[in-house]
């Protein structure tokens, strides 16, 4: 037991030293936490998922709950409108080519047949809020860049589940209802951006109340979980729920809610102390959800491996190609641009979705699992040596051809520019 509290309070202190050498070197601190997971979990065994139970799969769901939060925080509502086209083509085209480009290399390379090469598909379609958002604020990139990012991970990540669980009901149940499904996906995003707006205006009309109280500055995450839980259990988006709240609380005067004489004296927004305490949160659950992403990494065998690589870099190089045409608009430069490309690396719910064609006894679901975890460690370390090889004067040139975007672009100050986590 002694030995566990030490690792874990020098993990603390290392991810603080990665933190700093990320800002430094452009080696993200995420990756080199996930290899150590790596290290201690399947290369030398000394942990195991199955060592965690159930805290593990626990600690990842509030990292994901907090890490959205925290960056609705963040976001400004009147940026965030301006960027909504540019969010939703993105998300939607870019989820639906990944989706195509893994069912291809799934049914003519691994022998799935249509409908377990879809679950896979479907399954890698997103991007991980877990991997991108962390990046996306020690890169400090421009502000619109930032929230389409951000967004995009989180409605991705709805996506992702909604359509796996079609599936697998076309699977025991022989069909689904296309209605039904394009209902599913339109409430369980649009339905969830109201209990979260709802509930962050209710927060705002308490929270200087409760703050006559001791103890509480963590009382708007234990909010923030008891949203996410009570929209989960209605059966919507917990994670769209977090981060709507989150913007709320940030942008409640673009809202109006200033202007009604009868709450004016009631608001009370969130303080630098309060932001301060989300971030430190965010910092350390990232510690350690990266760290047991790693342990649970599952290695398959090679030519699931050579599989894996080869749907991370057509999944790359199609992203790359399409932001060329998405973003054209001179307002995202050309770093901005290049970041936008390289940030589709998946996560936790790709990681979480890969057991269930398993658990339904869906034929080629351990394939299914294999393959995806192996995606999901490729695709985030070829996220992180993109970054890393982005200031090499080779690397940016070859983005400024493929993007059509100058490369004497100078450099603005940035807009989404996180205090430095401590």
């Amino acid at each position: 037991m002694s030995t566990t509290i030490l690792v874990i309070g020098l993990m603390v202190f290392f991810a603080h030293f990665l933190s700093l050498q990320f800002r430094r070197t452009n080696i993200p601190d995420v990756l080199v936490l996930m290899l150590i997971g790596i290290v201690i979990g399947p290369l030398m065994g000394v942990v195991t998922p199955a060592d965690f139970g159930k805290i593990g799969s626990l600690i990842a769901t509030i990292a994901l709950v907090v890490i959205l939060f925290e960056s609705g925080t963040s976001l400004n509502l009147g940026v965030l409108g301006k960027s909504l086209a540019s969010t939703g083509k993105l998300s939607l085209v870019c989820f639906g080519l990944t989706t195509l480009i893994v069912i291809l290399i799934a049914y003519f390379t691994l022998g799935l047949s249509l409908l377990p090469s879809t679950m896979l598909g479907v399954t890698l379609g997103g991007t991980s809020s877990a991997v991108v958002i962390p990046m996306v604020a020690a890169l400090s990139i421009g502000e619109r860049p930032a929230i389409v990012l951000v967004l995009e991970s989180a409605l991705t990540d709805v996506l992702c589940i909604v359509g796996v669980f079609a599936l697998l009901q076309i699977s025991t149940q022989g069909g689904v209802e296309p209605g039904r499904l394009i209902g599913s996906v339109l409430s369980a995003l649009i339905f969830a951006a109201v209990i979260g707006v709802l509930g962050g205006v209710g927060w705002l009309l308490v929270l200087g109340r409760v703050r006559d109280f001791s103890n509480t500055i963590s009382s708007t995450l234990a909010y923030v979980f008891i949203v996410y839980g009570l929209t989960e259990l209605l059966g919507f988006s917990g994670a769209i729920a977090a981060l709507a709240l989150g913007i709320t609380l940030n942008n409640f005067e673009k809202l109006g809610l200033h202007r009604i004489q009868r709450l004016d004296r009631k608001i009370e927004p969130l303080n630098e102390m309060d932001i301060t305490f989300y971030r430190e949160a965010v910092f350390l659950l990232k510690t350690y959800f990266f760290v047991y992403l790693g342990i649970s990494i599952h290695f398959g065998a090679v030519h699931l491996a050579i599989t894996a690589g080869l749907m991370v870099l057509l999944v790359f190089a199609m992203r790359l190609i399409l932001t060329r045409y998405i973003f054209r608009d001179p307002n995202y430069d050309l770093r901005d641009a290049a970041i936008i490309s390289m940030m589709a690396p998946k996560g936790l719910a790709a990681a979480v979705l890969a057991s269930l064609p398993l658990q339904y006894g869906v034929a080629g679901g351990e394939t299914i699992r294999d393959v995806t975890y192996m995606v999901v460690l490729i695709s985030i370390t070829f996220t992180a040596l993109l970054v890393m090889a982005y200031p090499i004067s080779t690397v940016r040139n070859f983005y400024s051809r493929v993007l059509g975007k100058p490369l004497g672009e100078t450099m603005k100050a940035p807009d989404f520019v996180p205090p430095p986590e401590s």
